[in-house]
């Protein structure tokens, strides 16, 4: 038996293996005052409120020990982030390669779509086997899908090696961002929530680079290989380093304590919803009954999703008590307004480089690095600012601000602009998209209680992938319809087939026919892209004010510089059950009181006369 000693002053329990009772180390607190200290004190409530003893404090990781795991999650977030975009580079390739010109498009969103519809899962899975052996299996699944990938024979190989990459993948960014959470206290987070930001950006940005130059150099496949020797790596770190708390939780317990309906209606719904998306104006009109029901059925599944989480989940993936509060509402509406705005930097400036200034793919990659790297500065410079000063919210407020300008200053970009304009215009929108990779998802931990703060974290990533998903597929329409109004302008110079060719939705995708035009052609195609493209970013402005003001509704709060750790298993669960349900009885008494209050300021202050006025009360 396990036992896990704790500060005599926190009057907590000691928790032995889930199979067997609780021991207790000290007189219990009861579940309401539990309750209580969660609402006033939201995640740091179960801080110790004195320092350890001797004998109980837990020797601290050594430098050596934080700096190999950092390594190792810093790894997983790369090859997450780098399969998001190394691929663009090498799809022409790929497409010529298996003689598919219609299924290559589906090796990228394949990815996507199964990484934000696996998202919400890992982190409840995670509280019920612990946080290592879940990352292992994540690690695993990437591992398996890569290689897959990497050796695939025909198309429809590739597409279900990419299915069970983007399955992994999905574990894996939400699992690091957890485990972040569990090994270091709130106000330590920022510094290596900014290091994962970091790494993130810049991954996303050289995956162009590194897949075009696999493709040109050796072979596409290593685009896939890539992955193996590295996450092998990383592997190997979390299994001999990484010691979290790992419940032995028996296996057919701890999946029956899955939430499979909601499982079940949340990855279904997202993916109906995903390809609805996906395809229309691409695949299918808008108008299409395939795209209509498939937006139609997917919102209603995820409607049936929240209805199942709040009266029949007995562990909620997403406990819907999260979204009552007004601050915690804020940080994730903050969160999606900067994946909407900072996903459209990656995806859209790439074209701008592409078809108004000729660049190649590669090249858009190397031309996006003043975002990256500035970005990535800010990201890491913010985690050690709210390290030192313990605020999240001057973060989130000058990010916004500064992204806002950023760009608002896109805008401004055309065919004849000069590189100091476009290197600039950049680095002030990295310097505003930084600060929140980590400042929301930091408000958000300390705000919900700390039984919830892996399943807070898990909406948080979903919340993101959602806002990146909606926010290509509203660009790339706002785009297309800008471009459709320069159908007369482009048919007056171009031949008919070319000018068709920027029409029915297809302009984006068309990007290599200007490099074949004659310069005066060329010359109108780029400034019809290039105003498309500014009406578009105005969009994304509008955007950003809006998550500005969504911010201004998070309120704060203190970030401790203790920390506990956190515990998983069947026993946890059962725990935070009970609080769920003792916390809805205690918010129903709250209620029922305030209803009973007598209005009388006399007999408010005096229950003898309260009685005498109100025998009822």
């Amino acid at each position: 038996m396990n036992i896990h000693p704790q500060p005599p002053a926190s009057n907590t329990t000691s928790q032995s293996t889930f199979d067997k009772a609780p021991v207790d180390s000290a007189e219990p607190l009861t579940v309401n005052e539990k309750i209580r200290e969660d609402a006033s004190h939201g995640a740091n409530s179960h801080l110790p409120t004195d320092a350890p003893g001797p004998d109980d404090e837990k020797p601290k990781r050594s430098k050596l020990k934080i700096t190999l795991i950092m390594l190792s999650l810093g790894i997983s977030v790369l090859l997450v982030a780098l399969d998001i975009t190394i691929v663009t580079t090498a799809l022409p390739t790929i497409a010529e390669h298996f003689n598919s010109a219609s299924g290559y498009t589906w090796v990228g969103s394949a990815y996507l779509i199964s990484n934000s519809a696996a998202t919400p899962i890992w982190g409840k899975v995670s509280d019920i086997f612990g946080r290592k052996p879940i990352l292992l299996v994540t690690n695993a699944i990437f591992f398996i899908g890569s290689l897959l990938a990497a050796v695939s024979v025909n198309m429809n190989m590739l597409i279900a090696s990419r299915v069970i990459q983007g399955i992994g993948g999905g574990g894996l960014i939400v699992l690091v961002n957890i485990c972040i959470s569990d090994l270091f206290a709130m106000r330590e987070r920022g510094a290596y929530f900014g290091i994962i930001g970091g790494v993130w950006a810049l991954a996303s940005s050289l995956g162009p680079v590194v897949g075009g130059a696999f493709t040109q150099k050796v072979s596409w496949r290593w685009c896939f290989y890539i992955n193996l020797p590295l996450d092998g790596v990383a592997f190997a770190i979390v299994l001999f380093c990484l010691d979290l708390h790992t419940p032995k939780t028996p296996l057919g317990k701890g999946l029956k304590a899955v939430d499979w309906l909601g499982s079940f209606t949340m990855v279904s719904g997202t993916i109906m919803l995903l390809l609805g998306l996906e395809f229309g104006g691409v695949s299918f009109p808008w108008s299409s009954a395939t795209v209509i029901c498939l937006i139609v059925f997917g919102a209603i599944t995820i409607g049936l999703f929240f209805i199942i989480e709040y009266r029949f989940a007995p562990s909620p993936l997403m406990p819907l008590h999260v979204f009552s509060q007004r601050s915690n509402l804020a940080a994730l509406g903050t969160c999606f307004f900067h994946a909407y705005v900072f996903i459209s930097a990656s995806y859209f400036l790439p074209l701008y480089f592409q078809a108004v200034l000729g660049a190649t793919p590669i090249l858009s990659g190397v031309y996006l690095l003043p975002t990256a790297i500035s970005l990535s500065f800010l990201s890491a410079f913010t985690g050690i600012f709210i390290r030192k000063t313990g605020q999240y919210l001057p973060c989130i407020w000058f990010g916004f601000i500064f992204m806002t300008i950023g760009f608002g200053l896109f805008i401004d970009l055309g065919p004849r602009s000069s590189w100091a304009k476009i290197i600039i215009y950049q680095i002030i929108g990295g310097i505003g998209v930084g600060p929140n990779f980590q400042s929301p998802l930091i408000a958000l931990q300390s705000l919900v209680p700390k039984r919830d703060v892996a399943t807070a974290t898990s909406t948080f990533g979903f919340v993101r992938n959602l806002g990146s998903a909606i926010s290509i597929v509203v660009g790339s329409v706002i785009f297309q319809n800008r471009i459709e109004t320069y159908q007369p302008l482009l048919r007056s110079t171009l031949p008919p087939q070319v000018a068709d060719a920027f029409g029915a939705g297809s302009a984006g995708a068309s990007v290599g026919l200007i490099k074949s035009l004659p310069d005066n052609e060329k010359a109108v195609a780029r400034y019809a892209f290039s105003k498309s493209l500014s009406t578009m970013w105005i969009m994304y402005v509008c955007f950003s004010a809006a998550g500005l003001a969504v911010s201004l509704l998070i309120t704060k709060n203190v970030l401790q510089k203790q920390h506990e750790e956190t515990k998983t298993g069947l026993e946890e669960e059962k725990a935070r059950r009970l609080e769920r349900e003792q916390a809805k009885a205690e918010k129903r008494r709250k209620k029922s009181n305030q209803a009973n209050l007598p209005t009388d300021v006399e007999a408010a202050s005096d229950p003898a006369l309260a009685e005498k006025k109100d025998p009822v009360v």
